[in-house]
Formats: structure tokens, sequence, C-alpha cells
């Protein structure tokens, strides 16, 4: 499931993901979230806590994630992967080379700098 994060500064979306992850996580928590900042901003300051593992996320997950990602390729900004995985942190890193937008790893305990990161109060 995923959950919005309440409470974090105006331009950005953050949500945290705990056991399994649907498509219908993506098409009635993210999706809508993301299409709101998107419209308010015109980029996407993304963040997201991985409380799970992702093999925790269905098929149908995955496809609406990809096709929301690609729906907004040249709005992402900066980008936020809140994990312990060491394999995950490095993908995060090779995957950001590919992507328009910065796109970085953090460790659970640096949510903090993850926020400031991602919000842009710290470069």
């Amino acid at each position: 499931m995923i959950h919005q994060i309440e409470g974090l500064p105006e331009n950005m979306v953050g949500f945290r993901a705990t056991g399994e992850v649907t498509e219908d996580d993506f098409e009635y928590t993210v999706i809508p979230n993301v299409d709101e900042l998107v419209r308010k901003t015109g980029k996407l300051n993304y963040m997201i806590i991985l409380d799970t593992s992702l093999e925790n996320y269905t098929g149908g997950a995955w496809v609406k994630e990809a096709l929301m990602g690609l729906r907004n390729f040249f709005r992402w900004h900066r980008a936020a992967i809140i994990t312990d995985n060491e394999r995950t942190l490095k993908f995060v890193k090779d995957f950001s080379k590919m992507m328009f937008g910065t796109f970085r790893g953090f460790k659970r305990d640096e949510l903090q700098l993850a926020i400031d990161w991602t919000s842009g109060k710290i470069n």
C-alpha cells in the first residue's frame, strides 16, 4: 500500500510504500497527487520511502508507475528514493544518469535531508 506523506513543502509530493503495492495505489493515491503538483508548479519533485521490498510491487503497480514516469518525463526535477537496501540505492544512482531530472537515493536515517533536497531547500 502507498500512503501520501502529509506536511511536506508545497513544491513536492511524498509517499510511503508498505506491504503489497498495487495498481490502485498509483491510480488513487500517487497519480492524482503527482498530477496536482505538476499542474501547480510545472515540475515534479517526488519522494518515496520504501518500507517494503520492490518484489512486493504487483505487475500492475509497475505498469502504472512507468506510465506516470513517462507521462511526466520532462517534468521530473528531483526524485528521492529512501531505503536502506544497498542494491536499490545503487540502482537509483545508475538510473539517474538515464532520466530527465535528478534522482537520488537516501538511507532511512536521512529523511529530513531527503525532504530538504527534494524541495530544493538544499542542493
